[in-house]
């Protein structure tokens, strides 16, 4: 009996040990040209939707200045909302599955998956503005 509940501590300790708190990336700057002019509306977005598809994701425009991507890796599948304007951008939770969401936390791959996201997006960003 106290072997099984052993195991079961340990298990539970493992799981545990693949969440962190569900990371949101709030107000990413976006780059303003040499000239100090800011990009269009329509230059950011194409550069979301560059940037997403570099890394694997799946965007879609809702609707001006919102773009939803998904992102499946096997039997894993995430869903963000990422709302912009020309001064900044977001990249928020929306949904996924086989992702452990639970409480607030989520396997911590979502986490580095937003992170490559949003680099990639600042590197779309950065080809517009040289």
């Amino acid at each position: 009996m106290k072997k099984g509940l052993l195991v079961m501590v340990f298990a539970m300790a493992m799981v545990a040990c693949t969440s962190a708190p569900i990371m949101d990336l709030n107000d990413r700057t976006i780059p303003q040209t040499q000239a100090g002019q800011t990009l269009s509306l329509q230059q950011v977005q194409e550069a979301i939707m560059k940037g997403s598809i570099q890394k694997g994701w799946v965007p879609s425009v809702v609707k001006p200045g919102l773009v939803e991507a998904s992102i499946q890796v096997r039997t894993h599948q995430a869903v963000v909302s990422i709302p912009y304007t020309q001064a900044d951008y977001d990249i928020i939770y929306k949904s996924s599955q086989n992702l452990d969401e639970s409480g607030g936390k989520i396997h911590r791959n979502y986490n580095r998956w937003v992170v490559n996201l949003s680099a990639s997006i600042q590197e779309e960003l950065l080809d517009e503005v040289y």
